[in-house]
């Protein structure tokens, strides 16, 4: 049974995930013997305090103490974990549409499960449990107390050092799981956050959870209203966070990660760790600070983290690891991290990154979803090698996460099949807007004859 895609389990409730299955699940992790405790949070989708509550059965059934901390962002999993020395889970499908759900998991030290956790759950999710007896069995506990306690030290972490102004900043928070955390976390740092779809509802009414540039792009009017110093968009469960300038919109992610290694890593030696689909202005201001780049796979860069201590900071687009804080994926952080920088210098983030030499490069990512899924995988590899030569021979091939294309003149075309979703992802960027243009051209005409040729078709395509 394949359980794990990316970044955690991910499936439509109830065709593909449900409570029998949960609760298998629940029997699968306390197989792995990390500990007699585990830590639940949830998203604000339809069917995740249902399967809470089955995963928790699971546990409960096998011994071990659960804690329903409730509605609360992913990160908060990881806290928790690495805090009380437990499991850590988060029911979510992260920026899925809203029929899906899932599950993340995190090991008492606060890291995301590796692929080898995830395998073993993987093998034994069918095995039948061997129940403890009555008098064994787990406790079930409400704690939301770690929700304060985690707001309380993330505010501190990133408590500024001079407070120059008091600025508006928009946080979007997508209808999903943060909507009572982030922006006290703000406010004590010391901006006026103006919240937009800070209610809970797991129909996403407004907008999918999913903060893609196309998606909030078309938000703009109302984001820039009252002129905020930033714009901050997360997605149902916090772990991502897109940040949109005033003016042109959607900042590339690239020069989101660049910001972090500028801002964080001053004085620290070694590495970072960047997923592949990530491009040059992260090499550029990881160079200025004398640290190096390794590209890894998309969803996995916490496995380096945890196989290599010392590392600076890892991240992949929407998302950021600080290891000083702690070895999870973390939205809130990065928004506490822009909203102190803006309070101490006084000036718009956008500015900021300007002042700082941080670039933005002519980029595209888009992803096209693909019907029947069946065909996916031959679709895949005609287009990995009817788009190679696109810009010429390429100078490079890189295959750990897809296939990566590296030109001599800089320029790189990444493609990829989702871990999630039907669908397939392309990454490309340049010096010049025109190669751009060219690359996305090829790209269309590639799938399009690629999907005919199969007899599928495009469902949808994506932009950001």
């Amino acid at each position: 049974m394949k359980l794990f895609g990316t970044a955690g389990i991910r499936m439509k409730y109830p065709t593909e995930l449900n409570t029998e299955l949960a609760l298998k699940i629940g029997f699968a992790v306390s197989r792995l013997g990390l500990s007699r405790r585990a830590y639940i949070v949830y998203d604000s989708r339809t069917t995740s305090q249902l399967l809470s509550l089955a995963i928790a059965v699971g546990f409960m059934s096998m011994g071990l103490d659960t804690y329903l901390v409730g509605l609360a962002p992913t990160p908060i999993a990881g806290y928790a974990a690495r805090k009380k020395k437990s499991i850590g889970v988060s029911v979510t499908a992260s920026h899925n549409p809203p029929e899906y759900n899932g599950f993340k998991f995190y090991d008492p030290e606060g890291f995301e499960f590796t692929r080898e956790l995830e395998k073993e759950i993987e093998q034994t999710v069918e095995s039948v449990p061997e129940y403890v007896g009555w008098d064994r069995v787990g406790k079930l506990y409400t704690e939301e107390s770690i929700v304060d306690e985690y707001i309380e030290d993330l505010a501190e972490f990133t408590k500024p050092r001079k407070r120059v102004w008091e600025p508006f900043v928009v946080v979007d928070l997508a209808n999903g799981a943060a909507g009572h955390v982030t922006p006290i976390v703000l406010r004590k740092i010391g901006v006026k956050p103006l919240t937009v779809n800070a209610n809970p509802d797991g129909f996403f009414p407004v907008r999918v959870p999913e903060p893609r540039k196309d998606v909030l792009d078309s938000y703009m009017g109302l984001y820039s209203a009252v002129k905020p110093a930033v714009i901050l968009a997360h997605d149902g469960d916090a772990d991502r966070l897109a940040v949109l300038d005033t003016e042109t919109g959607f900042i590339k992610q690239d020069r989101l990660i660049a910001f972090f290694i500028d801002e964080l890593c001053r004085g620290l030696r070694g590495k970072v760790v960047v997923s592949i689909d990530t491009g040059r202005v992260i090499d550029e201001i990881a160079d200025r600070h004398g640290l190096r780049v390794e590209r890894y796979v998309l969803g996995k860069t916490h496995e380096k983290v945890k196989a290599e201590p010392g590392i600076a900071l890892a991240a992949e687009p929407w998302k950021l690891i600080y290891p000083a804080w702690g070895p999870w994926v973390d939205g809130v952080l990065q928004a506490a991290v822009i909203s102190r920088v803006v309070v101490e210098e006084g000036k718009s983030f956008p500015k900021i990154l300007e002042e700082r030499g941080i670039r933005e490069y002519p980029w595209d990512r888009r992803s096209f979803k693909i019907h029947p899924r069946e065909k996916i995988a031959s679709i895949y590899r005609v287009v990995v090698e009817n788009l190679r030569n696109t810009l010429g021979e390429p100078a490079s091939e890189t295959s750990i996460d897809g296939v990566r294309y590296d030109y001599k003149d800089g320029s790189w075309i990444l493609v990829r099949m989702s871990g999630t979703e039907p669908k397939i992802r392309f990454y490309a960027e340049s010096y010049s807007s025109e190669k751009i243009r060219v690359v996305v051209e090829n790209i269309q005409r590639v799938v399009s004859d690629a999907v005919s040729r199969e007899g599928a078709r495009i469902e949808e395509v994506t932009i950001g």
